[in-house]
């Protein structure tokens, strides 16, 4: 009995902060089965996904409902990142979000095309008053799609704390019980770190795979790892659902030393701001270098990330004279299902085969420290907690190129690259700014320009240069030939490009009057509805104008016919 009250005690102690949130309060926002192609904190690019990617068959067009009665508290329409989406408040403390949708429905698409025509612009942010736009539970709100940044047609699903803004993992408020997973999450690989210049394991110093062995229970066991000094580990793992077989995120990492709990992680909440941490949560040198993507399980250096903040020690482990060791580690999903490794670990005092070399330049970056460097006509300054990390960066400069360091290196904060142009004879200042060479690519940045100061901000590394644009963006392909009819069409299209510094705007025009084009960058299409009832009877008049970052424009102009009904 002692034990049984004991467990019980302990359990509410470990779990008690997610049994607060309501698990029948909010529906699905489709109505269809629910399979996700994302999971709530997923490792992508830059960040840790922040909801539910809910798939939609394949396809666009489906009926997106309001999850619970509130009101439509913001509308964001962009051509990148969430594309058209929408954030409902309600009165429980929660809000939620919607996003790549392909168009809103009912009083909701109205208001946002008055704020489009009037502000004559495709991408809006809007905060409707708490009474504007009410929705009731169940109401259908927008149709799913593919807008902004998505990869593909789905609905991206939000939970969020509406006083604190914080994203929730949606499988706390009920969501688990719509989408069963009876599967447990695959280990794909398991990495070890030798950690400090006198720290060896299996005869090298640098990161090496484990060897993993499935066992008869389900679980692995690792082959013996033979070290001295602080070691660490770090995991690929992935996790599947019933009747999906998406690679998704876990949920919680947890491990153990002997027995006794040694660091872990779960994927509850987190802030926006905390989201750029992901780059410090993986072993982001191997993931640019092999593009693997392995989250480590422990850290180096304490940084301030909610989800880790918890943790009393670091993860690592001190391999001493005499000792041995027995490493767990516990992968789970939400639904409990577990994966377990276990890792024996001895101590050698074995010299390494092979080592890390540490190479040296004369700039040695002190992470919390601001830095700043200058070479010929080109300057970088770091600020304090740019890097997770101190280490020893590559600056050079060259023929006016400033080559700095190499992507392996993460960058958590804007730090300014300026380059001074006053001995660039023939320069073309006007359409002049600082690049970035991406592999084949050369990317744009904004640039500020003083006198003869080029400045930008930027969280890459690299190989940056003064680039020039004078090429005006293409206007091509339109759905229809010049003096066409188009009673038949619901919708005229044309495409737009730019090939080096980007589109910064378009404006399309019917018979002199402003008309709202879609824009979606992935197609490089425009669309304008007729249902906007913007024509005339019978001959139109239209007429594109389309800019690029440095301000280079190109105008296209024809006619169609269309009567009025």
């Amino acid at each position: 009995m002692i034990r049984l009250v004991l467990f019980s005690l302990l359990s509410a102690f470990c779990f008690g902060q997610n049994q607060n949130y309501p698990k029948d309060y909010f529906q699905s926002p489709l109505n269809i089965p629910l399979y996700a192609s994302g999971s709530f904190g997923e490792l992508r690019g830059n960040h840790f996904h922040s909801g539910l990617d809910l798939k939609t068959n394949q396809r666009e067009g489906l009926p997106v409902f309001a999850a619970a009665d509130g009101f439509v508290s913001r509308i964001k329409i962009s051509e990148g990142g969430y594309g058209k989406a929408i954030y409902i408040t309600h009165p429980n403390g929660y809000t939620s979000v919607y996003a790549h949708l392909k168009r809103f429905e009912g009083a909701i698409g109205d208001y946002i095309r008055r704020k489009q025509y009037a502000q004559k612009s495709y991408e809006v942010e809007l905060f409707p008053m708490a009474g504007e736009l009410k929705v009731t539970k169940g109401e259908t709100i927008a149709l799913s799609g593919n807008s902004g940044s998505s990869g593909g047609p789905h609905l991206h699903f939000e939970i969020r704390d509406s006083k604190t803004e914080e994203i929730i993992n949606p499988m706390y408020f009920g969501f688990d019980i719509l989408m069963p997973d009876s599967k447990t999450p695959i280990i794909n690989e398991l990495v070890v770190y030798a950690i400090g210049d006198s720290s060896v394991v299996n005869k090298t110093q640098r990161p090496i795979p484990v060897g993993l062995s499935l066992q008869h229970d389900g679980s692995y066991l690792a082959e013996k790892i033979s070290a001295k000094g602080n070691i660490a580990f770090a995991v690929n793992t992935y996790d599947q659902s019933d009747k999906n077989y998406n690679w998704n995120g876990i949920h919680k990492a947890e491990t153990f030393l002997n027995g006794s709990k040694l660091y872990g992680y779960e994927f509850d909440r987190f802030a926006f701001d905390e989201t750029r941490y992901v780059n410090n949560f993986i072993d982001y040198h191997r993931y640019k270098t092999l593009r693997q993507t392995v989250q480590r399980l422990f850290f180096k250096k304490k940084y301030p990330f909610s989800l880790i903040s918890k943790n009393l020690k670091d993860g690592q482990i001190r391999v001493l004279p005499n000792q041995t060791f027995n490493y767990r580690i516990e992968i789970s999903d939400f639904h409990g299902n577990k994966r377990m490794i276990n890792v024996p670990i001895q101590y050698s005092d074995a010299l390494p085969t092979s080592t890390n070399k540490l190479v040296t330049t004369p700039y040695f970056v002190k992470a919390k420290n601001d830095n700043s460097y200058t070479k010929d006509n080109i300057s970088v300054f770091i600020p304090e907690n740019a890097f997770y990390d101190d280490f020893y960066l590559n600056f050079e400069v060259k023929d006016n190129v400033l080559y700095l360091h190499d992507e392996t290196v993460p960058v958590h904060k804007n730090i300014t690259v300026t380059f001074d142009v006053s001995n660039m004879t023939g320069l073309n200042k006007e359409k002049a700014f600082i690049s970035r060479k991406d592999g084949a690519k050369k990317e744009f940045f904004t640039t500020y320009k003083k006198d003869n100061l080029f400045s930008a901000r930027t969280k890459d590394l690299g190989e940056f240069f003064i680039a020039i644009d004078t090429i005006a963006p293409k206007i091509y392909r339109p759905n229809f030939t010049e003096g066409d009819n188009l009673d038949e069409k619901d919708s005229i299209s044309i495409h737009i490009s730019d090939d080096f510094s980007g589109i910064k705007e378009y404006n399309a025009y019917l018979n002199g009057k402003w008309i709202l084009m879609d824009y979606d960058y992935k197609t490089k299409r425009l669309v304008h509805f007729f249902s906007d009832a913007v024509f005339d009877d019978k001959k139109n008049e239209l007429k594109v104008v389309v800019s690029d970052k440095m301000g280079n424009s190109t105008i296209f102009e024809t006619h169609f016919f269309k009567t009025k009904t």
